[in-house]
């Protein structure tokens, strides 16, 4: 790898500057694009597998997913943990140590996920027959994990760098890439499963090739010449800075890692109380419902490195502005998707089961009931993402921790109990509504530690653009 020398003028213009509403939203654009894009795998692994292998495969596509999506958090833990660190040490004024803190990450990430993508081969036969299942629904569910779980590193890769590029003041290249690896995707499925015939496995194939995609060619643009404000250089790992980046990031981990534990808890309820079908329904539900959260997500993590670099340089002003303006951009998108979600349900749903009237009918209901949920989520979603942003990472691991593994985990059992069915689509609408309490508690708790309540003008500097 070669050092190259910083661009301190450069990184100075990038940050150091006031947001309109208008800026914060095309700044975060593409990392919204991003997320949406990256949400696609599993949506277009799902239309494919759905329409022409069947309910079973589609199934067992969302029985090893969680797996797949826990071993591949450690990518996001990574990327949101090491940007904090990387931005704040930019806006700090030092980027040849924002270089090393970059590198480190990636390199880390690397390591960490190939040993996990051991431990997945290994785990997921067991695993998968513990949720109940069997006969061809294990088999197509292993079949499919194993061959996903052999490109888990790419996939890492390619979630921190979905981070990492906007704090490298690139996310449209970040975006490229996403777009790339997607198209990938889609192209190897046609091909795989349609073309040669080659079922849940052309559908594994295809994800895997689309995630190779994805963590390779960031890869390449990093080691070549470039004009981001991040690039890899010599480095050594250095325990402090990892585990930094790591406590920084453990919120995103955790937050995927109990969503994953809680979609798996779902199936497991689903499988008892409906059977198939309800994981089949449940599929659908995620489907859509990923690429509305990845809204969310997107601008939360696009927008963590200019909150993280205007809290290294103390300008309290422009993340109170900054604060203000995610707050609206979340209050206006959640009414948005909600309204949209209620619409296009019967559309959005029949993409997937439409061979199925029954199926239909009933995961159009479900969905309509769970699309309550989009009202409140965004708040929870930011808030995990701001604190990390603010290299608080244990605020952050506790909004995260409580709005899954606490409050979704205790809806999704507690709440069938009482309302039956509904109550299980229902639960993430009640888990939501008591994290976006908690958030805004915590928002208002450390207004004063970290400035961001305080009543302060923008200094001129960085009011030009």
């Amino acid at each position: 790898m070669t050092e190259n020398a910083p661009q301190k003028i450069s990184v100075v213009k990038d940050m150091n500057r006031h947001f309109t509403f208008g800026a914060l939203v095309r700044y975060t654009l593409p990392t919204i694009a991003m997320m949406i894009f990256t949400s696609l795998y599993t949506v277009v692994d799902g239309f494919f597998v759905s329409n022409f292998i069947g309910k079973t495969a589609l199934a067992a596509v969302n029985l090893a997913w969680p797996v797949i999506m826990v071993l591949a958090s450690v990518g996001l833990m990574m990327g949101a943990g090491g940007s904090a660190l990387v931005a704040k040490t930019r806006g700090e004024g030092d980027d040849d140590k924002a270089n090393r803190y970059f590198t480190m990450s990636i390199i880390f990430t690397a390591i960490l996920s190939v040993a996990l993508a051991v431990v997945g081969l290994i785990a997921l036969p067991p695993l998968m027959g513990l949720l109940g299942a069997e006969g061809q629904l294990l088999d197509d569910t292993t079949l499919y994990g194993f061959i996903v779980l052999a490109a888990l590193p790419f996939f890492a890769l390619q979630f921190a760098f979905q981070i990492l590029f906007s704090t490298a003041g690139k996310p449209l290249i970040g975006f490229i890439v996403i777009v790339a690896a997607g198209l990938t995707n889609v192209a190897l499925d046609a091909l795989f499963i349609c073309g040669f015939g080659w079922g849940i496995a052309g559908a594994a194939a295809a994800t895997a090739l689309g995630q190779v995609v994805g963590g390779v060619v960031p890869v390449i643009y990093f080691l070549s010449e470039n004009k981001s404000f991040l690039r890899f250089v010599r480095t050594r790992l250095e325990l402090r800075p990892i585990g930094k980046a790591c406590m920084n990031g453990c919120s995103e981990l955790v937050s995927n890692v109990a969503m994953s534990l809680v979609a798996t808890l779902y199936n497991y309820q689903l499988l008892a109380y409906i059977g198939e079908d309800g994981v089949a329904a449940y599929s659908v539900i995620g489907y859509t419902a990923m690429i509305f959260s990845a809204i969310f997500m997107g601008y939360a993590l696009g927008s963590s490195p200019l909150m993280s670099y205007q809290y290294g340089a103390r300008n309290h002003g422009e993340m109170r502005s900054i604060l203000k303006k995610s707050l609206l951009f979340i209050a206006l998108f959640a009414g948005i998707m909600f309204v949209a979600a209620e619409l296009l349900a019967p559309a959005l749903c029949a993409i997937f089961v439409s061979y199925d009237p029954e199926l239909l009918a009933f995961t159009v209901q479900a969905y309509r009931i769970y699309a309550l949920a989009f009202l409140i989520m965004g708040l929870p979603i930011y808030g995990s993402a701001f604190f990390t942003a603010l290299n608080n990472g244990l605020i952050s691991a506790i909004i995260a921790f409580l709005r899954t593994l606490v409050f979704e985990c205790g809806a999704v059992m507690l709440l069938p109990l009482i309302l039956g069915i509904e109550g299980i689509w229902l639960s993430v609408s009640v888990a939501e509504l008591c994290a976006g309490v908690l958030t805004a508690i915590f928002m208002v708790a450390f207004r004063g530690r970290y400035g961001y309540g305080k009543r302060i003008v923008t200094s001129a500097a960085s009011e030009h653009i």
